[in-house]
């Protein structure tokens, strides 16, 4: 099944029709399109419940994300069909942390030439579990505070028309530093099953929870506050115990540089390779999983689940 976003941002119709003959020749091939949020999960999960072989999903993160969970609705099993990603959105971070090109014809080539050779690899992700028990799968990251309430914002101003790119991030990320966010009072904590407590010790104002590194791109540059986190590990976590101008700065520096350590310093909490993370707010605060922003919590269980899917790459 090969799943579609015609609202990605760099989707077209052409392109879509370009690339569904570059499969049918390899693959008995059914062609589907989402129709709302949500619309891919029920449709991989119709794939999964009916034993197909493979789900292609055509689209950006969020349908990638959405087509995720529909895989996983019961859980990772040899089951469940593998899945190949063709990136169509603006970031396509999870495909490109997979090392797939952001550019989509060279990425189709290198998907059919893992699909005609057979090769897959199994890769862990995240799953965010709130207090009602309801479960959601994340590939690369999640995130509670700053970065999720700059992601609200950018939605409603896509909704209203605006581009997405990084400019609209980087004016809309400013703006909510400065006039939006609360800066003065902390309202995260973390809890860390197993580990010493003085790991986790002050609150925060904002975590970020990846599962693989970089976590996200501005344009072409990476954004690395994680970079140990992997696939084939548990889940790391980068946090802010300030937000006055200079430490946020000093951190927004490392995140762009390249180098294999993350970020230090006494305004800054680092956990490597948790089996499980708890965060815990004074007030409701946003989140949101693979950018995108599902509304605000006050609790939230972020665990690993190993070898959780199959990628053709």
């Amino acid at each position: 099944m090969l799943i579609a976003n015609p609202k990605a941002t760099s989707t077209s119709r052409r392109a879509r029709d370009l690339l569904v003959r570059a499969f049918a020749g390899d693959l008995d091939l059914e062609t589907a399109e989402t129709g709302y949020r949500g619309h891919a999960t029920e449709l991989a999960a119709r794939a999964a419940a009916e034993r197909f072989d493979l789900v292609i999903a055509i689209g950006g993160d969020g349908t990638v994300n959405e087509v995720v969970n529909g895989l996983l609705a019961d859980g990772p099993s040899a089951d469940v069909p593998a899945l190949a990603v063709l990136p169509f959105g603006s970031a396509n971070v999870f495909a490109r942390a997979l090392g797939l090109p952001n550019e989509t014809s060279t990425a189709t080539r290198q998907v059919l030439a893992a699909l005609r050779a057979g090769r897959y690899r199994t890769v862990g992700l995240g799953a965010a579990v709130l207090p009602d028990a309801s479960e959601r799968y994340f590939t690369f990251c999640a995130g509670v505070g700053l970065d999720a309430e700059v992601i609200r914002e950018v939605e409603r101003a896509r909704l209203a028309g605006a581009k997405a790119d990084p400019l609209l991030y980087v004016r809309t990320g400013v703006r909510q530093f400065f006039t939006g966010t609360d800066r003065r009072r902390p309202a995260l904590t973390v809890e860390l099953p197993g580990r010493d407590p003085r790991a986790a010790k002050g609150k925060l104002y904002l975590a970020f929870v990846s599962n693989t590194a970089p976590w996200t791109f501005a344009g072409p540059f990476p954004v690395n506050p994680s970079p140990k986190a992997s696939f084939s590990r548990g889940l790391d976590v980068f946090g802010m115990r300030s937000l006055d101008v200079l430490p946020t700065l000093g951190a927004l520096a490392g995140m762009f540089a390249a180098r294999t350590r993350p970020v230090r310093g006494r305004r800054v909490l680092n956990v490597h390779d948790a089996t499980e993370v708890t965060l815990t707010a004074d007030r409701p605060t946003a989140y949101q999983l693979d950018g995108d922003y599902l509304g605000e919590v006050e609790r939230i269980t972020f665990r690993s689940v190993p070898k959780a899917i199959r990628i053709v790459i």
